[in-house]
């Protein structure tokens, strides 16, 4: 833990020297719920597992909410990488708290959100006080973010909760049971939706989670999905040098997490090595608790030649890695967790016309259609292995899958198509009674 002073000088550091780009507005006072909005209407945005912008979901957010005429500012962990107190990234105020290093065990994820909640009550009440808001918008996990907006609410905020993950099922799929822990995460789960005005989801499963075990009115659930932005997120010209020599690349971006199923992966790699294959390489990009553990596996299973975990790279890096691959893959631990939920790797390996292999998996199969190879639960690593070697032995198949991946985002899926959503799920949580 941080000292005293050390404290006193991050507090210092996140608010001295601080632009307001409020001005001053005209006030308007809403009756009904003893509320005041402000011509633009003010939003704070808290997310606890990630920085901004790295996590691209809350950013897409921050900016489409932006460039309709909110006032935004959100509130997230000091990362590597993005280590500022403060600062304004294309209009949007970005506060970031001191974090412990990220938890791996039931102890460690206690004691990280419970230093998370702290700061976050603090650097939220100074923000209401600099700038005011009218929306809060808390991105689990975990679900205890509603408790930071409760005081607010006596204040007339609105609190909109946006869920990323089943944090039950994710429970389940890292730790295999269902005990005490559990139950506490689903009485979590169940206060959030109470609390909340509204609340965004990420696809179908998760608003029929909302509605059937959260009691939440099906016109109070907006299925907001995790599309690339297409002006920003699109193919470039391949680099063979990513390569590394091999003739064929097979690409992974994400998180190195227990369910993220990276050790899989590792078992996957080594089925097509020891096939023969020795002009494959992996390549994964990302960080997480488990990144350490992966490459130390590795070296293990006597596959520094095969396996390339990069940890996290710029948005320039990762294009070019992606787009250079023949195949992207998503790993992801077969699990209840997993079946209900949209990766949004998937979506950028379509938008760049990648072919993919993956379990399969409802979610999945919903977002990726033809696009994706679906590798069956039984015997998966050896399936998994096996449809990566059949698409890379057939180029113009790897081609008609990527073209139809890619045609499904520029058509259905892409960020564009979810701001609709996103923007009538912020109308109701102002303006409703």
């Amino acid at each position: 833990m941080a000292s005293a002073g050390e404290n006193s000088r991050i507090w210092r550091e996140a608010n001295s020297n601080e632009p307001d780009l409020t001005g001053q507005r005209n006030r308007q006072a809403r009756t009904g719920r003893g509320r005041i909005l402000d011509d633009e209407p003010r939003v704070l945005i808290i997310v606890e597992n990630q920085a901004v912008p790295f996590d691209r979901r809350v950013w897409r957010e921050a900016c489409s909410l932006h460039e309709k005429g909110y006032e935004v500012t959100v509130l997230c962990p000091r990362r590597k990488g993005s280590a500022k107190g403060y600062e304004v990234i294309d209009g949007i105020r970005v506060y970031r708290h001191p974090s412990p290093a990220e938890g791996s065990t039931p102890l460690g994820y206690l004691w990280e959100y419970a230093w998370a909640l702290f700061w976050e009550f603090w650097y939220t009440s100074w923000i209401y006080l600099r700038h005011g808001f009218d929306v809060i918008q808390g991105c689990n996990p975990p679900d205890n973010i509603f408790l930071v907006a409760l005081p607010f609410k006596l204040l007339g905020v609105r609190y909109i909760f946006d869920h990323h993950d089943a944090n039950p099922e994710l429970y389940v799929s890292k730790y295999g049971k269902r005990g005490t822990l559990y139950r506490l995460l689903v009485a979590l789960e169940k206060l959030t939706y109470r609390v909340s005005d509204v609340v965004i989801v990420t696809n179908m499963s998760y608003k029929d989670l909302a509605v059937n075990r959260g009691g939440v009115p099906s016109q109070n659930v907006f299925v907001v999905r995790n599309g690339p932005n297409r002006e920003t997120f699109k193919s470039v010209p391949a680099n063979p040098a990513r390569k590394n020599g091999k003739n064929y690349l097979i690409g992974y971006v994400g998180n190195m997490s227990v369910q993220d199923g990276l050790d899989i992966l590792l078992d996957i790699a080594q089925q097509v090595k020891n096939s023969g294959r020795r002009d494959v390489l992996f390549t994964c990009v990302g960080g997480g608790t488990e990144l350490n553990k992966l490459t130390k596996m590795v070296k293990d299973k006597d596959l520094l030649d095969t396996v390339h975990f990069t940890g996290r790279v710029s948005d320039e890096d990762l294009l070019e890695i992606l787009s250079t691959a023949d195949v992207c893959v998503n790993p992801d631990r077969p699990s209840e967790m997993n079946d209900i939920s949209t990766m949004i790797k998937i979506m950028e390996y379509m938008a760049l016309g990648r072919p993919i292999v993956q379990f399969d998996s409802k979610e999945g199969k919903f977002s990726a259609k033809e696009a994706s190879l679906y590798a069956s639960k039984k015997g998966y690593v050896a399936d998994f292995a096996d449809k990566i070697v059949w698409l890379l032995d057939r180029p113009e198949e790897r081609r008609r899958m990527g073209e139809l991946g890619r045609k499904r985002i520029e058509e259905e899926l892409a960020w564009e198509y979810s701001v609709p959503n996103l923007l009538a799920a912020y109308d109701k949580a102002l303006h409703d009674n």
